[in-house]
């Protein structure tokens, strides 16, 4: 059984580029594949403007800003719902920032292309629960995985940054 990648385009400030989507599944599958998921998983991802994920970043973080891109892990502790319909394991959301995707493009000279692949790789993550807020260890090997998986994916860092 396949995984599952439901995408959905809810904004207008941003063109979604041909192709874009097919990238997003295979960031998502590199990443279940990278970490040895077990069974079928279901993903749901949403393009949204700036206006959109600043008031999602509001009501769930208390950050009154838009941010490049928001998880909302489904899992708790490596237990997942599963979905009636397909038997898929219901990771969760990422919800991206295509205005933001394209500012980050443009200010670290790549296509978005690339950048929501990235972003797609991070969220990933964190719906399998990895984390990066406190820093130390977990985010270096929050990171780790990232670089691993990118590689894979033949789209590697040419730049550090941090978020």
């Amino acid at each position: 059984m396949s995984n599952k990648v439901l995408i959905a385009n809810e904004q207008k400030a941003v063109k979604v580029p041909s192709g874009l989507r097919i990238l997003i599944r295979r960031a998502c599958n590199a990443v279940l594949e990278y970490e040895h998921f077990e069974g079928a998983a279901e993903i749901s991802v949403t393009f949204v403007d700036n206006a959109a994920i600043a008031e999602l970043n509001n009501q769930y973080r208390a950050k009154p800003m838009p941010t490049d891109v928001l998880s909302f892990p489904l899992g708790v502790d490596g237990k997942y719902d599963i979905d009636e319909n397909n038997g898929c394991k219901m990771l969760g959301d990422i919800v991206i920032s295509m205005e933001r995707a394209l500012e980050q493009a443009n200010l670290y000279g790549h296509t978005l292309q690339r950048e929501v692949p990235l972003l797609t790789v991070h969220s990933m993550l964190h719906l399998l629960g990895y984390d990066h807020e406190n820093g130390g260890l977990e985010a270096v090997r929050m990171r780790e995985r990232e670089e691993a998986v990118l590689q894979q994916l033949g789209l590697p860092r040419t730049v550090s940054y941090t978020e």
